[in-house]
């Protein structure tokens, strides 16, 4: 039977890429924009704003296709796809993807693979030069994203092997987080870290972002359904209920350690909630999801600050602590909540799951972090990656831009 056009799933989806695209711009830009230094809020606005750009261009030239279309051989796709559809070529108006139009899903996919790269700017926000940032999101996108997007999505090993990842748990998340952790480390602590205090300069930009981030979430994971259906309001039901159960279990635990309940807790539980959800959103009932939102406040919490303290690493604004270690638990926990008999979609042996999950988790994690080594050694011989500690100390706002975020003269 030939595909038809279904115009309800489109208009869903167009709100999708609409919504996931606000998540960056500018959702993500002023949740780590408020929580840096004020010397350094528009450098972190503009690498966000930078990095959509550039990913854009490179998506359309050949990231989509070498995501999404088949290899030369039956081996090279299990790898990677082809350049058949580079800078869209082939993609007519009237192509389709399942019933929506192939444009819309192309795009859809584009707004992920912006957001992606833009995660791993708060593992080393305020001391690195824009330029070198900028070659290495380049080049990570094309290195790392395209390929995991392929291995899970794209019709690669990762997705013949049985792997589930609804929305980006792995995709997104788990590669994020790690490259976060490569980066922070490779670029070493921010001057005065962890002696220096260096609290947010405006939580009141950190909400209005973690907001936008929330409702930009239902896009991320209900339009992955890519249709207009009872899966997708499911996988929003999901969606909202791990968050909320996770920024009320961080705010408790916050109550019972330190006496009083954060805005800043609050916001990144919440955060966190919607990362672990979202490689199962899709496959997990309302049980499934209030108990992954629950452990991610928990796991998250401790990993965000116990490990951060004990082993002395500046993941500046917790990109790994929530985004990689919230993607692996959610990535792990899908093996078990996605099962039929605990509320899930999926008719899966728990114990096989379980171990696919982790062997692809392995799998993009060691990619991402092995190639997110070479990229910033490249990126530190091309152009230098570290800021000097003149321009650390006057701000990456004036140093790389000559620009104030607050000019109140």
């Amino acid at each position: 039977m030939t595909p038809a056009l279904d115009t309800g799933n489109t208009a869903w989806i167009l709100t999708s890429t609409g919504l996931v695209l606000f998540m960056t711009l500018p959702g993500l830009a002023l949740f780590y924009g408020g929580l840096v230094r004020t010397k350094n809020v528009l450098s972190v606005l503009m690498q966000c704003f930078s990095i959509a750009s550039v990913v854009t261009v490179l998506w359309v030239a050949v990231g989509y296709s070498l995501a999404f279309t088949t290899g030369d051989t039956p081996t090279v796709n299990m790898v990677i796809g082809g350049l058949g559809k580079a800078f869209l070529a082939n993609v007519p108006r009237s192509a389709l993807t399942g019933s929506i139009p192939e444009t819309v899903f192309c795009m859809f996919q584009l707004t992920f693979a912006i957001i992606t790269p833009a995660l791993i700017i708060g593992a080393f926000a305020e001391r690195v030069r824009f330029g070198a940032m900028l070659l290495f999101m380049a080049l990570w996108s094309l290195v790392v994203y395209v390929p995991v997007t392929h291995w899970m999505w794209g019709g690669g090993w990762l997705q013949r092997m049985g792997a589930l990842d609804f929305a980006g748990g792995i995709v997104v998340h788990v590669t994020a987080g790690i490259a976060g952790l490569v980066a922070c480390l490779y670029v070493g602590a921010r001057k005065g870290y962890p002696s220096t205090p260096m609290p947010p300069h405006s939580l009141t930009l950190s909400v209005v972002g973690a907001g936008m981030l929330w409702v930009g979430w239902f896009g991320f994971n209900a339009g992955s359904a890519l249709a207009a259906n009872g899966a997708a309001g499911m996988t929003l039901t999901a969606t909202q209920v791990s968050a909320a159960t996770a920024a009320s279990v961080w705010s408790l635990i916050e109550w019972q350690r330190q006496g009083r309940p954060s805005v800043l807790g609050i916001i990144t539980g919440a955060v966190a909630g919607l990362a672990t959800i979202t490689p199962a959103s899709g496959y997990v009932g309302v049980g499934g999801a209030m108990a992954i939102g629950a452990a991610a406040a928990v796991v998250c919490f401790f990993s965000a600050t116990t490990l951060k303290r004990r082993f002395g690493y500046d993941d500046s604004l917790d990109a790994f602590g929530v985004h990689g270690v919230g993607g692996l638990l959610g990535s792990i926990l899908t093996g078990v909540f996605a099962s039929v008999t605990l509320g899930g979609t999926e008719s899966i042996s728990i114990t096989r799951q379980v171990g696919v999950q982790l062997l692809a988790c392995a799998a993009a994690g060691a990619w991402s972090a092995g190639m997110t080594w070479v990229l910033m050694k490249v990126a530190d011989v091309a152009l230098g990656v570290r800021a000097d500690e003149d321009q650390e100390t006057i701000g990456l706002d004036l140093t790389s831009h000559e620009e104030r975020g607050y000019d109140l003269t």
